[in-house]
């Protein structure tokens, strides 16, 4: 299948995927690896692509219900499908830390021994916070809280990948966008493009590299924000919402084996 396996120096045990929109039981414009069940596809359809990527994985992903929040689950057997959270993280092998995504940018994390795995869905909503820490403290913030789990001033040993998203060429935000990320950090300036009326290209990949080295993360691979990751540039391959309107959508995952 046409899907995307991270290049990192993982832990052995670490597994990590990144599913297209190939290789699904979808029908048009869901085709055809729609893992997304709020998008208004065939229950039936959504349900066997889930049998299909649980079937590849050998091991439970578990879907969240993302709002663009910044909400972590730490999952165990007793999760369930559809629990509120935009992002997820585990110590425990079996369990599929996965985040859906058709433009936003999907970001798996685990630590250098390999003990724990986590993945997170960052839209700039998410990725900004909302006046406050965003999707990616949240996350790094649960695995430090984790049994055995690292401190904060040991993050320079955490790995980070990012998967396909918008690519800042496509990503027309306003100065509301700019203005969350530049307010917290002055150096998000350099990562906005003008363009006319008051408008600005946004490097979504870009924002979410400078958010993680602010927060010890220096390890970060996958998506440099080159035109093969933009998820709108690419209809064969990636879905996109913002290029189609109705979409379907992929999954990043990552697991213990």
């Amino acid at each position: 299948m046409d899907w995307l396996v991270p290049q990192w120096p993982a832990a052995p045990q670490v597994r990590a995927l990144c599913t297209t929109r190939v290789g699904g039981r979808s029908a048009a414009p869901f085709d055809s690896l729609n893992l997304g069940d709020h998008v208004g596809d065939s229950p039936a359809a959504v349900a066997a692509n889930r049998f299909l990527l649980r079937q590849v994985l050998g091991a439970r992903p578990i879907f969240l219900k993302q709002v663009h929040g910044v909400q972590t689950l730490r999952l165990s057997d007793a999760s369930a499908d559809g629990t509120e959270a935009d992002a997820c993280c585990t110590q425990q092998a079996g369990l599929v830390c996965t985040v859906m995504a058709a433009d936003c940018l999907p970001v798996l994390l685990t630590d250098e021994r390999g003990s724990v795995v986590a993945a997170a869905h960052a839209g700039w909503r998410g990725l900004a916070g909302q006046g406050g820490p965003g999707i990616l403290e949240s996350v790094l913030s649960a695995l430090d809280l984790l049994p055995g789990g690292d401190a904060p001033s040991a993050r320079s040993g955490m790995l980070a990948w990012l998967g396909p998203c918008i690519g800042q060429q496509a990503f027309v935000v306003g100065s509301d966008v700019r203005n969350a990320f530049v307010s917290q950090d002055s150096a998000a300036a350099a990562l906005f493009a003008a363009v006319a009326g008051e408008k600005w290209l946004a490097d979504l990949p870009g924002l979410a590299r400078l958010r993680l080295n602010a927060l010890g993360v220096r390890r970060i691979y996958g998506n440099d924000g080159t035109g093969a990751w933009c998820t709108v540039s690419d209809p064969a391959r990636y879905f996109s919402h913002r290029r189609d309107g109705v979409s379907g959508r992929m999954a990043a995952c990552i697991w213990l084996a």
